[in-house]
């Protein structure tokens, strides 16, 4: 939402070129009027605006461990169409044919003009270079290394991509608790434990790309193995894996949980774990409260480091934040220097599970806006 001058400046054009062409996209409304800017001194500017009502596409693939979820949307991200909890395990050597062919039968289920639509998003767990669209968690040659390229050879639509947990920062910042601040960190909890990094309202990536692992701390006390190959890793003890791992031990030593008789009904697991909480079963609700004091101790060391305006919990794990919260806290209030630590703001987000796919949206709309304009 920009006057004409700011545009001029920003391209490196003339007023009177940008002006033509403004007029241009107006007539053809894909661009609308959107009041004006503050005065400084002059005559207020009309800002410009897209068209959000265009009928134009957004798919979006959000890819976990375990599940993958298709949705269409708007331009305004709002939702037309959605399929969920596609089983698709990343381990799987076919996952990316799965994928493929779940794109294929949603586009179908769906009936969407694929002339309509503007690009796909993919967000997925990994080493996610987001410039070259590569997920180098995978080796070279391996069909998840170069997913991207394979979707938009077999769809010719642009696609882009990026790490899933840079995804759930991108939707809180545009849409959630990250709204009014600057400097946020937020937690993607889900099968793993992910970190976005939002610095002056972007997103850190780092040298590679790939800062955030906030996962992969040696802060577990435990010499479990990681996904990783390491040991000790804090994903090991403080994710939604784990507490549905000691779930499942705990029934086998004989303690009664609703888990054992929920898990067999729903298709993902997690949210089996999520309807227990809620029902207020105590096994569940202790091992969350385990994970949460491990999180709060891992969050010490990112407010330490980086002095955060605001901690948010965001991803599935946002669900049961009421019962995360106050184990956080706790770890917080005991390993965090009281000083730096009360600047800081702990949250829990309020599009949770829809995190990852708003924040897939966003990251299409801000990529390829510019295919609706020519």
């Amino acid at each position: 939402m920009q006057p004409i001058a700011e545009i001029a400046n920003s391209l490196s054009r003339s007023i009177p070129s940008v002006t033509k062409q403004i007029n241009g996209l107006l007539k053809k409304d894909i661009i609308v009027e959107n009041g004006y800017a503050a005065s400084t001194g002059g005559r207020k500017a009309i800002q410009y605006t897209l068209n959000e009502d265009l009928n134009h596409i957004v798919i979006s693939i959000a890819i976990d461990q375990f599940y993958t979820s298709i949705a269409s949307s708007n331009l305004k991200a709002e939702v037309l169409y959605t399929e969920n909890n596609i089983p698709i395990d990343l381990r799987d050597h076919k996952a990316s044919e799965s994928i493929i062919d779940s794109i294929v039968n949603f586009i179908a289920s769906a009936q969407i003009e694929t002339h309509l639509v503007i690009g796909i998003g993919i967000s997925m767990p990994g080493f996610v270079n987001s410039e070259t669209g590569l997920n180098e968690s995978y080796s070279e040659g391996a069909p998840l290394y170069n997913l991207r390229e394979q979707i938009e050879l077999k769809f010719n639509i642009p696609v882009v991509i990026d790490n899933d947990s840079r995804c759930v920062a991108w939707a809180e910042k545009k849409f959630g608790a990250a709204q009014e601040s600057h400097h946020s960190l937020v937690i993607n909890l889900n099968w793993g434990v992910g970190l976005g990094i939002l610095i002056n309202d972007d997103i850190f990536k780092g040298t590679s790309g790939y800062a955030g692992e906030f996962s992969h701390i040696p802060l577990s006390d435990t010499l479990t193995l990681c996904s990783c190959g390491k040991r000790g890793c804090l994903e090991v003890e403080a994710s939604i894996s784990a507490a549905i791992r000691n779930i499942q031990r705990d029934i086998k030593k004989g303690e009664y949980s609703i888990y054992g008789k929920l898990e067999k009904e729903h298709i993902n697991k997690v949210e089996a774990l999520i309807e227990a909480i809620h029902i207020g079963d105590q096994v569940a609700i202790n091992n969350i409260g385990k994970i949460g004091y491990l999180l709060g101790k891992g969050i010490s060391t990112l407010i330490h480091i980086l002095n955060p305006h605001r901690i948010i919990i965001s991803g599935r794990g946002a669900e049961i934040g009421q019962i995360l919260a106050p184990h956080i806290q706790v770890a917080v209030n005991e390993y965090c220097i009281p000083k730096i630590a009360k600047k800081t703001t702990l949250s829990i987000s309020a599009l949770h599970k829809n995190a990852q796919q708003v924040g897939t949206t966003a990251l299409v709309i801000e990529k390829f806006i510019e295919r609706i304009i020519n």
